[in-house]
């Protein structure tokens, strides 16, 4: 093999750590994406080949030849031209999963999964590793403001992993040390009830390594099967739970500042360098699982405080008296109307209108009425049409569904009024929020130029 990888699905978030990560080992880099995006662009500046076209003719030549190592994504179609070429039996083909397993088998594992949370907590343990620790490598689900990437690559032998659930990927994973932050129901197309969604989780504690740590969210419920770990808790303030905060302040700007609970100290005046209660939560659930192989204390104040969070985790764009926008990646019900609530609580007096994108029909169908409860904790809700990302459209699904279980004045929007909606109605906003997995991310920058001024 002549060190070449071809990756189907680049541009994915994932897949892209794992690209960036063989350009750094001085593979030759090339790809297959739909659409161009930042990610993209930034993978071409650093050497990476890559085609927006699915057709055979347009891969690189030398990524043809049969020596060529594929890496593929299971969210790319099964008709694709290109994935059928490269999966026609001649090729090593492989999923981002297994080839991430590969790559972390021989490291300090530090798995971190969840239907919500896992990204600012994977993130942030990576951060405290770097700083706290002064190693540590990552492979990132977001853009991680502090390094500028969504790969870390350091010294030592700690790695950190966001565990992906879609697909069953985490299965791939054997880590030393595991959080789970959440395990409401998700990707129903894939494991088709609650039940199964749970019992993917509990598969993923069996792969615990014996000895390893689980670091599990109080109130969790999955079954642990694996006898030959140690199970500890964490919540935000459960003073039974093995990793807690106490004294939570919230100053003026919305940050919080705390003490840290472990089982084996309490570390004080601890401030966080992001806002929002729920990153306060996310942050014991990091301090946890760093604590598996340990951390230098004062120096993790220093890495708390200095966390500047990931693009589009509760990412504020503007912040003034007369106007706050921020955007969030929030996609399931359950971290939506978490993200929410931390709006709310940082801004207890002021009125809140979001514009929601909706990911997914099978998502959208499945949890109609949890996304309407949620959208309802706002004052106002903008609904967009449904990204569709890998699916076709399903028969009497749509943005419309969750209009009429919404308690609170609630439009549609199209995609391409978004940025017009704002502009003639921005007196009238307060708080706005875009939310959402899809493509609402594009008109962040329009929308931040618009508010600004």
């Amino acid at each position: 093999m002549q060190n070449k990888i071809f990756f189907i699905g680049i541009g994915g978030i994932g897949m892209s750590a794992l690209a960036r990560f063989y350009l750094a080992e001085g593979w030759k880099v090339a790809g297959y994406d739909r659409t161009s995006s930042a990610i993209t662009e930034d993978l071409s500046r650093n050497g990476a080949l890559i085609t927006y076209d699915d057709e055979i003719s347009s891969i690189p030549g030398i990524f043809a030849e049969k020596d060529t190592l594929v890496v593929f994504t299971p969210a790319i179609p099964s008709d694709s031209n290109i994935f059928s070429l490269y999966n026609n039996g001649e090729y090593h083909i492989i999923k981002r999963a297994a080839a991430l397993g590969k790559l972390s088998n021989s490291k300090f594992l530090m798995a971190v999964a969840g239907s919500h949370g896992k990204s600012t907590t994977s993130t942030l343990a990576a951060y405290i590793n770097s700083v706290a620790a002064g190693e540590g490598s990552a492979f990132l689900g977001a853009i991680s403001k502090n390094f500028g990437s969504n790969l870390v690559i350091g010294n030592g032998n700690r790695l950190v992993v966001e565990a992906d659930e879609f697909d069953r990927s985490f299965l791939q994973l054997t880590p030393n040390a595991a959080v789970i932050t959440a395990v409401d129901p998700d990707h129903l197309d894939i494991y088709h009830s609650a039940e199964q969604f749970a019992e993917g989780f509990a598969q993923f504690i069996e792969c615990i390594k014996p000895g390893g740590r689980l670091i599990l969210k109080s109130g969790v419920k999955v079954e642990v099967r694996n006898k030959d770990i140690k199970v500890l808790s964490y919540s935000i303030d459960g003073d039974q739970d093995d990793y807690h905060a106490s004294n939570i302040v919230c100053d003026e700007n919305g940050f919080y500042s705390y003490d840290i609970v472990t089982p084996t100290r309490i570390i004080k005046n601890c401030r966080l360098g992001i806002r929002g209660k729920v990153n306060v939560e996310n942050s014991i659930a990091a301090v946890a699982l760093v604590d598996s192989i340990g951390f230098d204390d004062e120096l993790l104040k220093d890495a708390l405080s200095s966390f500047k969070g990931i693009k589009r985790r509760f990412d504020f764009h503007v912040n003034r008296n007369d106007i706050v926008f921020m955007d969030d990646y929030a996609h399931h019900p359950g971290e939506l109307g978490t993200m929410i609530d931390s709006v709310r609580h940082m801004f207890p007096d002021r009125k809140i209108t979001i514009a929601f994108q909706p990911h997914l029909f099978t998502r959208t169908r499945d949890f109609a009425a949890d996304f309407s409860k949620a959208l309802s904790k706002a004052d106002r809700v903008w609904l967009l049409p449904i990204y569709p990302a890998r699916e076709l459209p399903i028969e009497g699904v749509s943005s419309e569904m969750l209009m009429s279980n919404i308690s609170v004045p609630c439009d549609i929007v199209p995609y391409k009024d978004l940025v017009d909606k704002v502009s003639s109605e921005k007196k009238n906003l307060d708080i706005f929020i875009t939310a959402g997995a899809g493509d609402i991310d594009r008109l962040v920058e329009p929308i931040a130029e618009i508010l600004a001024n």
